[in-house]
């Protein structure tokens, strides 16, 4: 995979990084703050994220196969040659000692959309986040070489924080895909009751979109209390990633939770605003006990320590 004069990993790297600034504009910004070889490595992380997610929300027929032959390569069975992506994944799991539980969790979640997505309960709610986001948290911690077994229910809280808001950011273009996570017990609608966007369905799912925000702000306390486990370049990069991504809550919760109007986005000024107060970040403070009540639900799952 490594050329001898050094130009693949560079090719990489920018694929990587273009990737990322297209699609993932918050992560990019905060991208800025860490050193060059964690920059390229998150980007790396990121673009597999995304590459299996394009997957799970492509129209391929065979899409549920080709992500359970993922998860037998990037668990180490021979089989078909991977694809270029996923190869590139791999030679990332060993360079960073990424555990490849967290990364077939990963895929596990993106399998689980290959069904109909109505959840009932909002221990399926967080348990959904763990397998999409939580398990990128844990593999974004090594990724920044944090090696700390402290830190890992906090990198799972950050996933599943920022996983939460954007359930609450893109309530209708799930809804047009057939999903709706916001659980049974706070909205009762079908995806196509969401999807129509009628004045009747517009007050009921605000509220619940209000209610997953309010979860978001729980998971989000406790992974800003876990930055200080981070190398101090990481700190500053993920504090501005997770205030920005946060934000997005906030600009939504401003316009009244109106989920009707399309995707909420950070203006570069109020990014700017967010990294600024972000700096507090540097100064050390002593970092408490993880709550392990936030993980209650989440028992058996990777990274979940056992009651």
């Amino acid at each position: 995979m490594t050329a001898a004069n050094g130009s693949a990993p560079s090719i990489q790297a920018a694929a990587a990084k273009t990737v990322l600034s297209a699609h993932g504009k918050s992560f990019y910004w905060a991208s800025f703050f860490l050193g060059a070889k964690s920059a390229a490595q998150a980007a790396q992380l990121y673009q597999f994220c995304r590459y299996v997610d394009d997957l799970a929300d492509g129209s391929l027929p065979d899409r549920a196969e080709q992500l359970r032959l993922i998860n037998s390569q990037l668990a180490g069975h021979k089989s078909d040659q991977p694809s270029e992506e996923t190869a590139q994944f791999i030679e990332l799991m060993q360079q960073c000692q990424i555990s490849s539980q967290a990364a077939i969790g990963l895929v596990d979640g993106m399998l689980q959309d290959q069904q109909p997505v109505q959840l009932n309960h909002p221990a399926e709610l967080l348990r959904y986040c763990h397998a999409v986001a939580g398990t990128v948290g844990l593999m974004m911690s090594r990724v920044l070489g944090c090696h700390n077994p402290k830190a890992q229910p906090f990198a799972l809280d950050l996933g599943i924080a920022m996983q939460l808001t954007n359930i609450a950011r893109d309530v209708l273009e799930d809804a047009q895909m057939g999903r709706r996570y916001l659980p049974a017990s706070w909205v009762s609608l079908t995806p196509a009751e969401i999807a129509a966007a009628s004045p009747v369905s517009r007050q009921p799912v605000a509220e619940a979109v209000a209610k997953t925000l309010e979860l978001a702000e729980h998971y989000y306390r406790s992974a800003r209390l876990g930055i200080q486990l981070l190398p101090l370049r990481s700190r500053l990069a993920i504090a501005v990633a997770l205030r920005v991504y946060r934000h997005i809550g906030v600009r939504l919760k401003g316009r009244d939770y109106a989920w009707w109007r399309g995707r909420v986005y950070v203006p570069a000024w109020q990014k700017l605003l967010l990294t600024l107060v972000s700096l507090r970040v540097l100064l050390p403070s002593a970092v408490p006990e993880h709550n392990r009540s936030l993980h209650a639900d989440l028992q058996g799952l990777v990274g979940v320590e056992v009651e």
